[in-house]
């Protein structure tokens, strides 16, 4: 799937859903919603649900019940299949908390994020969500690398939720200022740079975090520029091959960056 580089953010999103998939999408300038489309419509999050699970983590630490550098000592039972590498290791290996945290936002290791869940709490992590608005979005359950079967609470997303999360983190809201920056630098750390990233110039500040299912690629992140920090959140359905939704999620991030001011 081809677009032209000067479309605008409207007539991407139009070709996106062209041969019937669907966007999720809203832009924000520095806490200031410019774009939105199907925002409050809810999506399978996959694995942008892990920045939830992330800020819940830095607030357990702020807590004092946990502790960034606490050992955890990873069993066979544990093992979770789908992305990442820790699934492919011998057990009884020993890592610290914080490079579980790593794990999780770098490369998406389900096996990292299952052991946060485990000690962050599901109905933590959606309290959380919810105090800060996220009413379309949930953690239902962990990762599996495949979508929720019947009978399982799926993870779902709106575009709008995932805006008030990275603004409140973003802005230092969403915890302490010390626990907001070592959250932006995980952020900055994501691998994939063939969606939100896919255009932007070298030495960008960007970060996100992807997620990835069968019929399911969504991105959502923050790009600093001149014009402020502009957060993007992109979620989608119904594409029939994962490239073709990427080249759709670089176009719609170019387009919408440059809406907003913070690419050239």
């Amino acid at each position: 799937m081809t677009f032209a580089a000067d479309a605008s953010l409207a007539d991407t999103i139009r070709q996106a859903e062209s041969g019937g998939a669907r966007v999720g999408l809203v832009l924000s300038l520095d806490g200031n919603v410019l774009y939105s489309h199907r925002g409050d419509e809810r999506f399978v999050s996959a694995s942008v649900v892990k920045i939830a699970i992330m800020l819940e983590i830095f607030r357990a630490v702020e807590a004092g019940r946990l502790d960034l550098d606490q050992p955890v000592t990873v069993t066979a039972d544990q093992m979770a299949k789908g992305s990442g590498v820790m699934h492919w290791l011998a057990p009884g290996y020993t890592l610290r908390l914080r490079d579980l945290l790593y794990l999780m936002m770098a490369i998406s290791d389900n096996t990292a994020t299952n052991l946060l869940i485990e000690m962050a709490g599901i109905a933590a992590v959606n309290a959380t969500m919810q105090r800060l608005g996220m009413a379309g979005s949930v953690l239902g359950r962990k990762m599996y690398g495949r979508l929720a079967l019947e009978g399982e609470v799926e993870n779902m997303a709106t575009a709008a939720d995932y805006d008030r999360l990275l603004w409140a983190i973003v802005s230092g809201r969403a915890a302490s200022g010390p626990s907001c920056a070592a959250m932006l630098e995980l952020l900055r750390g994501q691998q994939n740079d063939r969606r939100l990233a896919r255009f932007l110039p070298a030495g960008s500040d960007w970060g996100s975090k992807t997620g990835t299912l069968a019929g399911v690629a969504n991105d959502a992140g923050f790009l600093r520029g001149p014009a402020g920090t502009a957060c993007l959140s992109m979620f989608t359905a119904g594409f029939p091959m994962t490239v073709d939704a990427e080249a759709a999620l670089g176009a719609m991030a170019r387009a919408a960056f440059r809406q907003a001011g913070v690419l050239g």
